[in-house]
């Protein structure tokens, strides 16, 4: 008798991806430093040429069809993709369906095989298709750079290795959930003379279609933990990129129905709908009761809309207001200088930026030694000019606007209540002169004007806000993540006490804080395997990178009871 058993097994992936994926769980339960994939462009790892080779092949994709998929389609849809580096078109039209319904259909019919599949032939096809995705780290990085304004390091890393462990750590998770019980057992209970015997069998359903709606600013990083999480778990997977963030995540998605197709399964599996701005689908797709798992990253009123979504299983990452609280250091320019390159970096667009810097009025302790608010605030500010001034740090660390929208707020923050301390500039780079770009814009602004800093103003847009002690300066930042959430916080204090009140407050705001932070760690930094990304329990966003709940929400066990 074979009740549920699963009908398509395939281990040879899987056993030759074994190694890895045990070496993630493990590394999953001990929280430790792990990377599955290297994190610098070393040719030793990647390849003598892979580098030139893959700026070739994305120079040759411009201006062109992406013609690498292998999903249903009736169309080719021009992009809205634009450098901005260069200001200029990207030119590149992907496979579409005029009809966004065709996506689910589509979908559906290629589920069928994949949900009856063991989990050992799902974990080998999405660890072979991580390693293909690691033959093109190049090129994605490039198609991430031209898309969403980072520097081609971050670009690497973010959307490369990085969003690879992502990936890797939600595939590892879904799987040890998957195989966390056995699928058939015996049960017998003492009853007398005659035990009384039962044959057990236990399937993992999929919850269903599951849709993926990607973000501007890191188009594969936080696409792909939901991507995987989902298809190992049995659900087939529609990906909507934003409009102007295409190119990386069709890299990845190529990969994956390569070897989809490759195993027997339809590449219809995981499909990419691609929309422009003028002609969204995201609503038509997010609503059809079809789509029963949604995994969204973006801004807080979409966000809010998806989880309003009756029916639906949702996994968000919105918007955050991240505070830095600074109560005592011990080397002032060390905290400055740490603090300056976290805001300064890739010009604030990341989700764990700090905004809100709450400094006493009467100053701080640093080595002991009383130092004024303004001495405080004023080495802030410089230790920021020094980034953008620099000739080679300012543009590699700042790099460019991913969005006009952005560019007009920091342009209009200086409108805002306050005392503008550093006016936001153009960041000159020699190699791309028409770059759209903007310096942080700091401004001085009273504690009782949480009316404006509570809200996320995304870019590089910081607040000085003076306290009357750090009592208030904790329960403005934890006040504000409780109310309007926080995915990150950055603390500066030499007291135990202190440090145990802003850990337990914030701990109770659902926000992860990083105390003393110098060199090169910083604040905005994320581990995979090892850091609770966003952790669902503020208004920032209902899911967290990679907890078990994550995986779990995905599917469904059912057990059957046979009499021996």
């Amino acid at each position: 008798m074979n009740i549920y058993a699963p009908v398509k097994q395939n281990l040879s992936l899987f056993e030759k991806h074994k190694a890895t994926i045990e070496r993630a769980i493990e590394a999953i339960h001990k929280r430790e430093y792990y990377a599955a994939y290297p994190e610098m462009p070393s040719p030793a790892v990647y390849g003598e040429s892979a580098e030139a080779d893959q700026k070739k092949l994305f120079e040759a994709q411009l201006n062109s069809k992406f013609e690498r998929l292998k999903q249903s389609h009736d169309s080719f849809l021009n992009s809205d993709e634009q450098s901005p580096f260069t200001v200029e078109k990207l030119g590149i039209s992907y496979p579409a369906f005029a009809d966004s319904t065709k996506y689910i259909s589509a979908a559906q019919a290629a589920a069928n095989d994949w949900k009856k599949t063991d989990a050992q032939t799902r974990a080998g096809i999405l660890a072979e298709s991580l390693d293909r995705v690691k033959a093109s780290f190049f090129e994605i990085a490039f198609a991430t750079m031209h898309t969403t304004g980072q520097s081609y390091m971050m670009s690497f890393q973010a959307s490369g290795p990085h969003a690879a462990d992502r990936a890797m750590e939600a595939l590892a998770l879904g799987y040890q959930e998957l195989t966390r019980f056995p699928l058939k057992l015996i049960w017998e209970k003492p009853a007398g003379k005659v035990n009384l015997k039962l044959e057990k069998f236990i399937t993992t359903v999929p919850k269903g279609l599951s849709l993926a709606i990607g973000c501007a600013t890191f188009p594969t990083w936080n696409s792909v933990p939901g991507i995987y999480a989902s298809l190992i778990t049995g659900n087939p997977v529609i990906v909507k990129p934003h409009p102007k963030a295409i190119y990386p995540i069709a890299v990845v998605i190529a990969h994956l129905q390569d070897v989809l197709k490759e195993n027997g399964f339809s590449p219809d599996l995981v499909m990419l709908a691609c929309d422009t701005e003028a002609k969204p689908i995201t609503k038509e797709l997010a609503e059809n009761p079809q789509i029963k798992i949604i995994d969204f990253t973006g801004s807080s009123a979409f966000g809010k809309y998806v989880e309003s979504l009756a029916g639906k299983i949702s996994f968000t990452e919105k918007a955050g207001v991240n505070s830095m609280i600074i109560d005592s250091v011990a080397d002032l320019s060390a905290m400055a200088q740490n603090v300056a390159f976290s805001l300064c970096l890739y010009s604030g667009q990341m989700c764990t930026a700090p905004q809100n810097f709450f400094i006493p009025k009467a100053g701080i302790k640093v080595a002991g030694q009383q130092v004024s608010f303004e001495e405080v605030r004023d080495a802030i500010v410089a230790a920021v000019k020094g980034i953008v001034a620099h000739p080679k740090m300012g543009p590699a660390v700042l790099s460019a606007i991913q969005s006009e929208a952005t560019q007009k707020r920091v342009e209009e923050a200086k409108k805002l209540p306050g005392k503008v301390l550093l006016e936001s500039q153009p960041v000159p780079n020699a190699e791309f002169p028409k770059i759209r770009s903007a310096s942080p814009i700091i401004i001085e602004i009273s504690s009782d004007r949480k009316d404006i800093f509570q809200s996320e103003l995304f870019g590089p847009i910081a607040f000085i806000i003076p306290t009357a002690d750090t009592n208030e300066s904790i329960e403005l930042a934890a006040s504000i993540a409780r109310e309007h959430g926080a995915i990150s916080c950055g603390a500066y204090t030499a007291d135990s006490a202190c440090m145990d009140k802003i850990a337990e407050q914030m701990a109770e705001a659902c926000t992860p804080v990083s105390f003393n932070l110098t060199g090169n760690i910083y604040v905005n930094q994320n581990a995979g395997f090892s850091d609770f990304h966003v952790t669902g329990g503020n208004p920032s966003g209902n899911a967290s990178l990679t907890d078990p709940e994550f995986v779990l929400k995905r599917f469904t066990r059912v057990q059957a009871r046979v009499n021996g």
